[in-house]
């Protein structure tokens, strides 16, 4: 049996039951299941319905010891086990402020936005661990509100929980929460030269510096020049956080 959602945790979207002509059609969930098979992330759905998680993927990195099933059966009060104190405070702000940023954006276009944030779930083991969480609408009610969402886990490669931005598909355009506050700040995303994306998506293909230095015809010297200003762009301290920051941002 489920256990009922505890109120104040992502609670400010929460919906009624939804009519049948909301429904549309049920084949989405395959198309979930499969995408989830292919993906090295965990992948969950959340119905705003009943704050309850319509499907829960295998993936070790979300379920915290616990069975896919059990993880499905918990729901939101998942979160309550196995999120710190401190960690659930941050994400009742991002509830807050990211409906708050929903609500003036236009119906028609509210599918196009996504949100990425950084939080620690404990483990049965009672380690913490840093994930990324992308969460992104999948379907809307009539009225334009999220009604069930799509959710996708990583390992995070910042150092703390935060770190919260908007995107806008097809956009060069960004949001950044302010730490503590209910504020956006908009910005744009970070572009690389053609030269910089050469070298960052040869790194991704597991090449080492002398092997892209050989491969572009410049010195080593000339590719540890162009990785400095990769890691100056991007705001990070090494190529691992580098190539999770292109990714998750689309910049690769």
């Amino acid at each position: 049996m489920k256990e009922e959602p505890r109120s104040g945790l992502l609670t400010k979207n929460k919906l009624g039951e939804i009519q049948p002509p909301d429904r549309g059609e049920q084949h989405y969930l395959e198309v979930v299941k499969a995408f989830a098979r292919l993906t090295y992330e965990s992948v969950y759905l959340i119905d705003y319905t009943n704050l309850s998680f319509e499907y829960v993927s295998d993936n070790p990195l979300f379920l915290c010891g616990y069975t896919a099933e059990e993880v499905l059966q918990l729901g939101y009060e998942f979160y309550f086990r196995h999120v710190p104190e401190k960690d659930l405070e941050l994400l009742n702000l991002i509830n807050e402020a990211g409906f708050d940023f929903y609500a003036g954006v236009p119906v028609d276009e509210r599918k196009l936005y996504s949100i990425t944030y950084d939080f620690h779930l404990i483990h049965k083991d009672g380690k913490h661990i840093l994930i990324n969480h992308k969460l992104t609408p999948l379907f809307l009610t009539q009225d334009g509100r999220l009604w069930k969402s799509m959710c996708i886990v990583s390992l995070s490669h910042h150092q703390s929980p935060g770190n919260v931005r908007i995107y806008k598909q097809g956009s060069a355009e960004m949001w950044e929460l302010v730490a503590g506050k209910k504020i956006w700040r908009k910005s744009e995303k970070p572009t690389l030269s053609e030269r910089e994306t050469e070298v960052l998506r040869l790194h991704a293909q597991g090449l080492s510096i002398n092997q892209i230095a050989e491969k572009i015809f410049v010195a080593p010297d000339t590719v540890k020049y162009y990785r400095r200003r990769i890691f100056e762009r991007l705001e990070v301290n090494n190529i691992v956080e580098a190539l999770s920051y292109a990714v998750n941002s689309k910049l690769l």
